[in-house]
């Protein structure tokens, strides 16, 4: 949620970050309205409890008490009245504007580049160069089928549509890329939670799931739980209405979970294979830190998001999202994007990293103290895949198929499969 703070310091801003995400900038002076009649009614309140007390405090001081109390006490009586319907109008009013505040997105850092659609995404740097191959390469649903590692016909009989099972080597490989990129997260710092994956409605609206993003989800209303989309939610709220120690930050956890979504706004997207499924494994990176090194902090979690695709080999981009392509709760984002030789060839979205700023933590309450009686501050939070399971399986899938048929697996991720190759016949290989 936007700070009311610098809606009434820097307008100008917030107007312009709305335009360029494509939005109508007039909320800004509709918050502003109730933000000045926020105030005066505060005033009122204030002003009428002055005047009761003033009476009051007259009575006290009377010489005759008992005649100052006949006189003033329908005076007090018809003030009670009053304040009674004053104080009630402040919550009033703040509750229209967060109403407001909470449909609004996060102010663009002024870094992010203009623009309407992924089409205006900046390439910030390249790793890899695409494989050449000496045969034509298939689509990672053509080559799991054909191994018997992923079996999507099965799937849609349990459940439906953009759901699969993995079979054999294929769910090993699965285990073993998660296993790996904890295993690179611990390395690099990040403490390492088992965390539910069922979270309260109040969990996700302070993490900014709700109620933009409510028709995305999968809920039970009923008992007021949603099934996490990502474990960005549950790692971010994790010290949700907390003060913490400003000397423990940054703090940096990490989780692998199964994550769901409706994908409602994907219908014909994708629709073959491991790309956009209800239901993924990822593993997430998610920072607390603060104001003033949380942009440097941002390039440290992409470093190591982007470190584990140049282990495995795997050409990729990075691309500076455009205003127009900028999540909801972030300032700024990154997407990294790996080659895939299918359709012809192209890179596809393997990662996403964002600095979400203060924005989140207001929602959650998330504070420290640079001294023991400083005033709280609210943390900087980020967030970042590191990485996608099935979109990095599919990804070694297809850059590492064999002309036989066959996937060799990358030096780094030997140690965790415990095989070097799946044969043409779907069997795990060590060599």
């Amino acid at each position: 949620m936007l700070d009311i703070a610098l809606i009434r310091r820097d307008p100008d801003r917030v107007r312009d970050s709305a335009r360029r995400r494509g939005q109508d900038p007039a909320f800004v002076d509709r918050v502003l309205e109730l933000d000045a009649a926020y105030r005066r009614a505060l005033t009122a309140a204030e002003a009428l409890k002055a005047e009761k007390n003033g009476l009051t405090g007259a009575i006290s001081r009377a010489a005759d008490r008992a005649a100052a109390a006949r006189e003033l006490r329908p005076r007090i009586a018809a003030l009670d009245a009053r304040i009674d319907e004053a104080v009630g109008e402040p919550p009033a009013i703040e509750a229209q504007m967060n109403a407001i505040l909470s449909d609004v997105p996060n102010v663009l850092d002024a870094g992010v580049p203009t623009g309407s659609s992924s089409d205006d995404n900046v390439v910030a740097r390249a790793w890899g160069e695409p494989r050449a191959f000496d045969f034509a390469p298939k689509p990672h649903w053509e080559l799991g089928e054909a191994l018997g590692i992923i079996d999507f016909e099965r799937a849609v009989k349990l459940s439906g549509a953009r759901f699969s099972i993995l079979k054999g080597a294929g769910a090993r490989l699965q285990r073993a890329l998660a296993h790996f990129f904890l295993d690179r997260a611990a390395r690099n710092g990040y403490a390492e939670l088992a965390v539910p994956y069922l979270v309260s409605g109040g969990t996700m609206w302070s993490t900014g799931q709700l109620s933009k993003f409510a028709d995305a989800m999968f809920a039970d209303p009923s008992v007021d739980l949603f099934l996490i989309p990502t474990a960005e939610v549950p790692l971010t709220a994790y010290h949700r209405d907390e003060i913490l120690d400003g000397d423990v930050l940054p703090l940096q956890y990490c989780a692998h979970t199964a994550c769901f979504r409706k994908e409602a706004g994907a219908a014909g997207k994708d629709t073959r294979g491991l790309i956009r499924q209800h239901q993924f494994e990822k593993v997430e990176l998610v920072w607390l830190t603060t104001a003033e090194r949380s942009f440097d902090d941002l390039d440290r979690l992409t470093g190591h998001a982007e470190g584990l695709l140049r282990e495995l080999g795997l050409p990729h981009r990075t691309m500076l999202l455009c205003s127009g392509d900028v999540g909801f709760n972030a300032a700024k984002t990154f997407d990294l994007e790996v080659w895939l030789p299918s359709d012809g060839g192209g890179y596809r979205e393997i990662s996403s990293c964002s600095n979400c700023t203060d924005f989140q933590a207001r929602r959650s309450s998330i504070r420290f103290r640079r001294e023991a009686k400083a005033k709280p501050e609210l943390v900087h939070t980020l967030n970042g895949s590191g990485l996608a399971v099935g979109r990095t399986l599919l990804a070694v899938l297809e850059n590492y198929q064999r002309a036989d048929g066959g996937i060799d697996i990358p030096d780094a991720l030997i140690p965790f499969t415990g095989f070097g190759r799946i044969g043409a016949d779907g069997l795990a290989l060590t060599s």
